[in-house]
């Protein structure tokens, strides 16, 4: 992480910082800059339909109604595992098919369960800890510090933010505990808080709490900016212009946000104004803002949750449906609703695509992109929402460069641990750790 000096900051009144992306005008020549590597998991909510994923399930049994806490899958598990290139996709990863060299698709990893909790919210906040049933005293979860955290604690004293915690739940629900809608947790316990407000976020990143229209950030470091752009060579002038543009973009999405709340205040409705905005927009408008500070080194480890576990309050999914959906009660009834929620996982997994083209644009130090210094991890903690199955999860991980051996369907052998998969990120994270959670060994295939 270079200094945070003004070459690395844009600075106007009442303390507005707007950090800038790597330029090398900004850098002495010669000088050897380190591009340093990101980590960011993207949680997809009960699980997906497993023949929509998986390859070789398309004609599998589709699971009738709420079968409870199940736990394993109707079908069965590889033993042995293997390895195989990564062709032809599936319906629901069929929009990753241009990023195929920069993927691996990794089937087969369990996770572990414990009773006397409610699986979804197991489920979400304990998947990134992973942690041995019953070995957390004082609580029924087993539920531990978790991978960002752990991450963060190793890469994270260089950066503003230590980790940011994105979530695109907007509603409240007074049902539900706070273990159904959070995936990052500091400890047993002690809840890492996640971000759903694009506006708070917003405010978080470039330090506007005191300033009410936000296209006001640019305008206040427009100067400053005018004076570094004298600085910059040719090919950055365009990078900083279309870095700035990109900045103006989120701020007119502000703005929209803003204007429909000031109208929907007008009437009496029970649900968040938030709640009016297409969903599509919500998701990628706060993937907008995670992909800046990892550009710009804000932070280096984020975590990105789509929705929350089992609530039944329905999404608004623009171009899918008429009217809104409840995404948990349509995984209930799939023989009836198979159709409709095939639709949901691939928009999931084209808001998840977004994102990669976003990284991948993004040109380093180096010359590589961001996605190429980032693990960026599509995951959910159910194998099935029908089901509620904890084996065999559904696991996509992005990026990584020449660090990772990409373009695989890696199938685990039965019963390997997710938490195989998180010590392995750990690692090439450079966190100096031989164990996570109830790991048994690494991803050796992943490595490079």
């Amino acid at each position: 992480m270079f200094p945070s000096t003004r070459r690395t900051f844009l600075r106007g009144l009442g303390g507005t910082a707007l950090a800038l992306p790597w330029m090398p005008s900004l850098h002495a020549a010669g000088s050897a800059t380190q591009v340093p590597m990101r980590m960011a998991h993207f949680y997809v909510p009960i699980g997906v339909v497993r023949r929509g994923f998986f390859p070789g399930e398309a004609d599998d049994v589709i699971p009738k109604g709420n079968l409870g806490n199940v736990m394993k899958s109707l079908g069965k598990q590889d033993p042995f595992g293997s390895v195989k290139p990564l062709r032809d996709l599936t319906p629901t990863m069929q929009p990753l098919d241009g990023f195929k060299d920069k993927i691996n698709l990794i089937t087969g990893m369990d996770r572990t369960f414990q009773q006397g909790t409610d699986v979804h919210a197991q489920c979400a906040s304990c998947y990134l800890s992973s942690a041995v049933p019953y070995t957390i005293e004082g609580t029924a979860w087993p539920l531990d510090r978790t991978l960002d955290h752990l991450v963060a604690d190793h890469v994270g004293t260089e950066t503003p933010f230590s980790t940011l915690e994105f979530s695109c739940n907007s509603h409240r629900d007074n049902k539900e505990s706070i273990y159904f809608d959070n995936i990052s947790w500091y400890g047993t316990g002690h809840l890492a808080p996640s971000i759903r407000d694009p506006r708070k976020m917003y405010r978080r990143l470039f330090s506007t709490q005191e300033i009410d229209r936000y296209r006001d950030i640019t305008d206040l470091v427009l100067e400053d900016a005018r004076s570094l752009k004298k600085d910059l060579g040719y090919t950055d002038r365009h990078k900083f212009a279309e870095y700035f543009d990109s900045i103006r973009t989120i701020e007119t999405q502000m703005d929209r946000l803003e204007n429909m709340k000031t109208e929907l205040s007008q009437v009496k409705l029970d649900e968040p104004p938030e709640a009016y905005m297409p969903r599509g927009e919500y998701i990628r408008l706060m993937g907008d803002l995670m992909v800046v500070a990892l550009q710009t080194g804000l932070t280096n480890v984020a975590t990105f949750m789509v929705g929350p576990e089992r609530w039944d309050t329905p999404y608004k999914f623009e171009g899918l449906f008429d009217t809104p959906r409840s995404h948990h009660q349509m995984s209930h009834n799939q023989t009836k609703m198979i159709d409709d929620l095939l639709k949901v996982d691939r928009f999931h997994m084209q808001q998840y695509v977004y994102l990669l083209e976003k990284m991948d644009a993004i040109e380093q130090a180096d010359g590589t992109t961001l996605l190429d210094n980032t693990l960026f991890t599509y995951g959910s903690g159910l194998g099935d929402g029908s089901t509620h199955q904890y084996n065999d999860l559904p696991i996509i991980v992005a990026g990584g460069g020449r660090r990772v051996k990409s373009g695989q369907h890696i199938n685990m052998p039965e019963g390997t641990p997710l938490a195989n998969l998180w010590l392995t990120q750990a690692q090439m994270m450079g966190v100096p750790m031989q164990r996570f959670a109830d790991s048994t060994g690494t991803v050796k295939p992943l490595l490079a």
